[in-house]
């Protein structure tokens, strides 16, 4: 703005400051039923400035009984009603009387019945047969009688009025009660807390409902009314400072306190918690709805205790049930663990059920050869002279014998030792090729001794990485078999070959091949193939079972095929490659 010499000149415009729209006054109503427009008159003149306790009356007028029904139809919050007997029929005053008390149930409007004709309806009459609360002759109504009249009546209204809004405040109180103590969740408590409190004192409400925890300074919102309807989600942001000092001072006085519109309640729970409810309505709270609030606030300690202890006891429930989760899972996996282990000894002692018996027979045999060529050789040495000769030949079969029941518990000792869950292979960089020429040269003399011949067929020599002790074990099985069921003067070839997928030995014999029933029982544990040995030596049926277990240790694996009957049958074992950089 510019500015100028004659600024005395200049008219400054000063906006008036925003006043907030006055709530109209209260006024007490007033109907008067006349069918006379003199005693309408006269009534406005004598009361032209009643005032009771700073309340002034509102006059309305009916100049008949349809006229007044239908007043007082329209305005059910009628204080008295100033009542003519004689209008359109002899009893139309007293007919409205019945159709107000028993067709609008309107008990609390004070009526005054007044009549100009006294004789025509009985005073003893009216008052007994009719609800009013006073009878007045129109000639005795002076205007100090009628102020008189007036001002008991409308105080009687007013208390009434009390009665009602109190009895009405209570049934809501009850009926409160019994919906916030079925509430379990703390938001919707202190939701449903603001929304009774609006309705008991018939206001609209700002207000919040915030909570201090015991032996806590600072206090936590939770639920806003009106303005403040999203100040638990914002926080304390979202209160003003006006709020925020209602709701401090409350903490401070721990009592409730009115002022005009405002009002700070104060709720101390059993478990020493506070609750503090800040109010701000649109209309000053009367003494009756200070007294129901009061009343109201005093049934909220136990609600809120009982929804505290509600979440504690959920909060509990939901620990309680994860630990019976987590234990029952530990039970589950403790439970697996014993299944699994009883499984195990149920198979070990399937097991020592299979090697008893497979003892008590395979043994039974060299056992009475051993007695019998014992008793033999002893009767010989007993000649005279002793048969030496025969003697050595019975000390053959002797050893014989104990070679045989060697090998099968040697047999048995080895099926133990692998079926352990915690064997452990002793890997070391081997030469392949000198593993197999020990096994060939070990069975050689069994294979003359039947007239069979033993050939190997491969490289002279071959890295790789294994057990050499197992590896060596699977592979004389698989010999020994080729040799025990080939008959005299067969072939047995051991052949080694080499390639990406790693090294392959196969030992093919001459003998009767595998019948249809063989392949089900290959590589099972004491199980014995169709075919007979042809020399006469025994067998556990664990040769195959040994081979097959080592050669998985080691992550290779082991299967036969037959050539047709008569002509022999080839089992052959893989093992993989050797890592990468050849031998470590």
């Amino acid at each position: 703005m510019t500015q100028h010499d004659d600024d005395d000149d200049l008219i400054r415009v000063v906006e008036d400051d925003v006043v907030e729209a006055p709530v109209p006054a209260h006024r007490w109503k007033v109907a008067v039923i006349d069918d006379d427009p003199a005693v309408h008159s006269g009534t406005n003149y004598a009361l032209y400035d009643y005032d009771l306790g700073g309340t002034k009356l509102e006059l309305l007028s009916a100049f008949s009984a349809a006229e007044g029904k239908t007043l007082l139809a329209a305005h059910p919050d009628m204080a008295v009603v100033l009542l003519d007997v004689v209008m359109e029929s002899d009893g139309a005053g007293l007919d409205l009387v019945q159709y107000i008390r028993n067709e609008l149930k309107n008990d609390t409007v004070r009526i005054i019945l007044r009549t100009g004709q006294p004789g025509q309806a009985p005073e003893r009459q009216v008052i007994v047969d009719y609800d009013i609360n006073d009878y007045k002759a129109k000639t005795e109504l002076t205007a100090d009688k009628l102020f008189t009249a007036l001002t008991a009546a409308i105080r009687s209204y007013q208390q009434l009025m009390r009665l009602v809004e109190t009895r009405r405040g209570l049934e809501m109180i009850v009926e409160a009660a019994s919906e916030l103590f079925d509430l379990k969740s703390m938001r919707k408590l202190a939701e449903g807390v603001l929304t009774q409190i609006a309705s008991l004192v018939r206001a609209e409400c700002d207000g919040i409902l915030v909570l201090r925890e015991a032996g806590k300074t600072g206090f936590s919102v939770l639920a806003g009314s009106g303005v403040y309807r999203g100040a638990p989600e914002e926080g304390h942001a979202g209160i003003d400072g006006e709020m925020t000092t209602l709701v401090t001072q409350a903490f401070e006085r721990r009592r409730h306190a009115f002022d005009h519109r405002e009002s700070g309640l104060y709720v101390r729970t059993a478990s020493g918690r506070e609750i503090v409810v800040g109010l701000r309505a649109d209309k000053p709270l009367s003494e009756t709805d200070r007294a129901l609030v009061a009343v109201f606030c005093a049934r909220l300690s136990t609600a809120f205790d009982n929804v505290i202890l509600y979440e504690q006891l959920q909060a509990a429930n939901e620990t309680l049930e994860q630990r019976v989760a987590e234990r029952t899972h530990q039970l589950t996996v403790a439970n697996g663990r014993l299944t699994a282990q009883w499984q195990r000894l149920k198979r070990t002692n399937d097991h020592k059920a299979e090697v008893l018996g497979t003892v008590a027979h395979d043994l039974k045999n060299p056992l009475g050869v051993i007695l019998g060529r014992s008793e033999m050789m002893g009767e010989l040495l007993d000649l005279s002279p002793p048969n030496i000769e025969r003697a050595k030949m019975q000390i053959e079969q002797v050893r014989a014998s104990v070679a045989r029941m060697t090998g099968m518990v040697d047999e048995l000792i080895n099926d133990a030792m692998l079926d352990a869950e915690d064997i452990v292979l002793r890997l070391a960089d081997i030469d392949t090729v000198a593993v197999i020429s020990a096994v060939v040269d070990a069975n050689a003399p069994l294979a003359e001794r039947k007239g069979q011949t033993l050939i190997y067929s491969g490289p002279e020599s071959l890295a790789g990485r294994a057990d050499p002790d197992r590896l060596r074990e699977a592979i004389d099985n698989l010999v020994s078999n080729a040799i025990k069921y080939s008959p005299p003067g067969g072939r047995v070839v051991v052949a080694l070959s080499s390639g990406e997928s790693g090294h392959r030995l196969s030992v093919t014999d001459s003998g009767p091949g595998l019948q249809p029933e063989d392949h089900d029982r290959l590589f099972g544990r004491f199980q014995r193939l169709s075919a007979k040995p042809t020399g006469g030596e025994s067998s556990t049926g664990l040769g195959l079972f040994i081979a097959r277990r080592i050669v998985e240790l080691h992550g290779g694996c082991i299967n036969a095929e037959s050539h047709g009957a008569g002509k022999g049958a080839t089992f052959s074992l893989s093992l993989p490659p050797m890592p990468l950089g050849g031998p470590s």
